[in-house]
Order: structure tokens, then C-alpha cells, then sequence
């Protein structure tokens, strides 16, 4: 795997003695640390402000890397043990370490960044046969759409391709639908949000000389999604439970703080997966779908002034809710690409608000110290709060979607 690898090589100048190194370094890390704060950054200190961030991601990764066991990926750290929670391969979160670890190569060239890459994307290609979950876009899009981005192996676009006929053993052709999780005491045929981002893998498929109906899947789950998901005021239940037979079906919120709230973490995953749909399909009602979660979003009585939003918009407790940093980092991401299909002032005002974001999440008040959160990149992420599961902790999807959104903001705005 990665025949191209071998291309990629870093060319070392003379340095200075190691301690001395070492203590340069740090020096520096410390002042942008301090320098680099929201108040402080004008547009063109952007560029310095995401280098520093994604050196710092080096640095953390290399430690939550040495925290996990080889055959095993990170999934949070939980402060009060001092401890990194790992989770195996076949957990939907497990593609967001390799993908970031190629984000990080990505922005600093650091060639131990890439060997931990490609350790980890060694454990994680036998998932390409996983159908247990809706999860095949997050667990291998991410890793290995991002691996094969930057070196076009043929053998990593093979592990994709795979991939996604994986996932669509799960398309259930009577609610034109892929089914999210199997079927159990709480659901019947459960069809979540999240499962937008999964169609990325489908319609790259296709678009790579693959099959069409990856693409054709993709469309009909979509367009589901935008007729069935979808509230009068554009905000979306996480799930509908689906009844096979009839095609009768009922929307709850799962993660959300009841059936009628707002999830701030779904909405942020059809924001970005619509968002994501027009950049495949040119098809104006994903555009105008999009504009319209963003406008709901935005505009929120509930929506924070710093755009961080709480974990629900309808959190019974807010203004003491719990603000979802992960959410945020979606939300930034999918911005700035809505931004590249709009003009004028709204597309000032998505590349802005994308920077307020990313500028906040780099911040103190977001941003773990050096050596710190077990390596994790940001704080204060939300993971399912009403079962008490990665509550006010670090998500490696929080770190993934924030290292995604300044490659975009540096590749795309700078």
C-alpha cells in the first residue's frame, strides 16, 4: 500500500545542538501560543495563525499517538482519570485519527506525522468490508479519500471503491434510504442526519469512473432526507425511524435534549452534507437547502455571539449550557465551502463568520495547552450528553472538521 510514499521525502539542513533545538522551539510554540489570540489577528496574520495551529496538531497527535494501542484509534480522554479512551477500528469515529494525521503531514511536511498515518491506515483498511453501520463515509473517506488526495495510489482507491459497496448494503429501496444502525429495542429502521456526510464516499465512487448507482443511492437518500428530515423552519430531527412496510415514520432526537429541539451537532451534519450535495450535483435545491440551515443557524435567538454553539439550541439550561466545539468545527468547514458557491456579501459574511469560528476554537478558551487534554487538539467537545457519553471532553471529529476548516480557509481564502 502507497507505492507513492517512497516520493514524499523531507530534506534536513544543518541545526543547531538538540537542546538548543528543542528549547528554540518551544520558545516559539509559547509566543504564537500567546500572540495569536482572536483579539489580535487581522486577515493577514491568518496565514502565521493556521501554521502555528496545525504545528501545534503535530505536537499533540504525536502524543495521543503514543497513547493508544497499535491496533486501536483515539476517541476522547477523560480528565479526570488522565487517561485516552481508544476505541477499535470498527467504531464510526475511528477514520478521523489517520485523517487528520494527513491533514497535519499536510500543513508541515513532518515525516513522523506521516509514519503514524500510515500505521494507523494499515489497521484501519479491513473496515473497507464493514456493513454494521451507515458509518463507511467517516471511517474511510476521511482516512483514505484524504491518502489518496495527496499520493493517487491505486491501492488506496480500491480500498474506497470497496468501501462504498460496503455501505450501500444498507439502502433500503422502500424508504429510498440508507439505513443508519440495525435494528433494536429502541428503533426500527433508524435513518440519522449524520448519514448525509456518509454520501461523500458514494458520489466520489461514482465520479471516479465507478459504478452509477452509488451516485443514484446517494441522490434518492438525499432527496429522502430533504423531504422527510426537515422541519418547517429548516431544522432537523437526528432521526427517523422508519416502518419498512408502510413507509410510515416518526422523528425523535436521540442525542438532541428532546423529539423538538435542535441538535446543534445534526444540524451542523446537514448543513455540511447539503452543502457537500451541490458540490457533486450543481443542483440548486441542495444550495438553497443549505442557505437556509445556515440562515436558521446563524440567526438563532440561541446562537452564541461567537457562533460557538450550545450542544442543543433549545438546552433548557442556556445560557449555562454546554457550548459543542465539535459542532463548531463542522459548521467552519462547511462555510467556507458554501462561501465558494455564493458572491458578495454573503459570501463575506459565511468566510468571516468561518473565521470568527476557527480564530475561537484556536483560542485559549477552546485550544488545550501544549502536553495537555492527552494530546486532543480542542476542549469542550459534546459527544451524547442525555446517556452521560463524552460529556464536555475532547472528539477526535471536533479536531478532524477544525484541522479541515483551516486547510480550507488557507487553500481556499488566503
Amino acid at each position: 500500500m502507497f507505492m507513492g510514499y517512497h516520493q514524499f521525502t523531507l530534506i534536513f539542513t544543518p541545526q543547531p545542538s538538540l537542546l538548543m533545538k528543542k528549547f528554540v522551539m518551544l520558545h516559539l510554540l509559547v509566543l504564537c501560543f500567546v500572540i495569536f489570540t482572536p483579539a489580535t489577528i487581522t486577515a493577514q496574520d491568518m496565514g502565521p495563525f493556521i501554521d502555528e495551529q496545525f504545528r501545534n496538531a503535530a505536537a499533540q497527535y504525536k502524543l495521543l499517538d503514543a497513547q493508544v494501542p497499535s491496533d486501536m484509534m483515539p476517541r476522547s480522554f477523560v480528565k479526570e482519570t488522565g487517561k485516552v479512551v481508544p476505541s477499535d477500528t470498527r467504531w464510526w469515529t475511528s477514520g478521523f485519527f489517520p485523517g487528520s494525521m494527513l491533514y497535519i503531514y499536510e500543513h508541515t511536511g513532518d515525516g513522523q506525522v506521516l509514519e503514524i498515518a500510515k500505521k494507523r491506515l494499515s489497521i484501519q483498511e479491513k473496515m473497507k468490508h464493514y456493513t454494521g453501520n451507515h458509518d463507511l463515509g467517516f471511517m474511510m473517506y476521511c482516512s483514505f479519500g484524504n491518502a489518496y488526495r495527496l499520493f493517487q495510489d491505486p491501492s488506496v482507491k480500491k480500498t474506497i471503491d470497496t468501501a462504498a459497496m460496503s455501505l450501500i448494503t444498507r439502502y433500503r429501496p422502500q424508504i429510498k434510504s440508507i439505513q443508519s444502525w440495525n435494528k433494536n429495542q429502541n428503533f426500527n429502521c433508524p435513518v440519522i442526519i449524520d448519514n448525509m456526510m456518509n454520501l461523500e464516499l458514494l458520489l466520489w465512487v461514482t465520479q471516479q469512473g465507478g459504478d452509477p448507482k452509488f451516485r443514484e443511492i446517494a441522490l434518492n437518500h438525499a432527496n429522502a432526507t430533504l423531504k422527510n428530515h426537515y422541519r418547517p423552519d429548516h431544522s432537523a430531527f437526528h432521526v427517523l425511524d422508519y416502518d419498512l412496510e408502510t413507509g410510515a415514520f416518526k422523528g425523535k432526537n436521540h442525542q438532541g435534549y428532546n423529539d423538538a429541539s435542535a441538535w446543534s451537532r445534526g444540524q451542523a451534519w446537514g448543513f455540511y452534507g447539503f452543502t457537500m450535495m451541490y458540490r457533486f450535483e450543481k443542483d440548486k435545491r441542495y444550495l438553497d437547502h443549505a442557505r437556509n440551515i445556515i440562515k436558521y443557524l446563524l440567526e438563532h435567538p440561541n446562537m452564541p455571539s461567537d457562533n460557538i454553539p450550545y450542544w442543543d439550541f433549545n438546552a433548557p439550561d442556556i445560557p449555562n449550557a454546554l457550548r459543542d466545539a465539535s459542532a463548531a468545527s463542522v459548521i467552519a468547514s462547511g462555510l467556507l465551502e458554501l462561501s465558494r458557491y455564493t458572491k458578495g456579501k454573503e459570501r463575506k459574511k459565511y468566510v468571516e463568520t468561518a473565521k470568527q469560528i476557527i480564530l475561537k476554537l484556536g483560542s485559549n478558551a477552546y485550544r488545550a495547552k501544549p502536553g495537555e487534554n492527552g494530546g486532543f487538539i480542542l476542549m469542550h467537545g459534546v459527544g451524547h450528553l442525555l446517556a452521560k457519553s463524552e460529556v464536555d471532553q475532547p472528539l477526535t471529529y471536533g479536531d478532524y472538521y477544525f484541522l479541515e476548516a483551516m486547510h480550507r480557509y488557507k487553500k481556499w481564502i488566503l
